[in-house]
C-alpha cells in the first residue's frame, strides 16, 4: 500500500486526474494511514469496515468533488 497507493495518486495527478477519487482498504497501519491521507489518498477501511460505511463514503466524497469542481 505505501507504494501502490502514492504511485497510483502520483499518476492520477500528472493526467490531470487528481480530483478522481482514490480509496481502498486492508491492514493498514495508523501511521501509513496518516502518511496516505497526507499524500491525498482518501479514507482507508480496514478489515470488518461495513459496506454500508464503504458506500456512504463514496457517495458523499464523490458529491462533495463534484460540487466543489461546478463551483470553481
Amino acid at each position: 500500500h505505501m507504494t501502490l497507493f502514492p504511485k497510483v495518486k502520483e499518476q492520477l495527478d500528472a493526467a490531470g486526474a487528481g480530483s478522481v477519487l482514490l480509496t481502498g482498504g486492508g491492514i493498514i497501519s495508523a501511521e501509513d494511514m496518516a502518511e496516505l491521507e497526507r499524500l491525498g489518498v482518501g479514507k482507508l477501511f480496514g478489515p470488518g469496515a461495513r459496506l454500508a460505511d464503504l458506500v456512504e463514503y463514496i457517495q458523499t466524497e464523490v458529491a462533495d468533488r463534484r460540487a466543489t469542481t461546478r463551483s470553481a
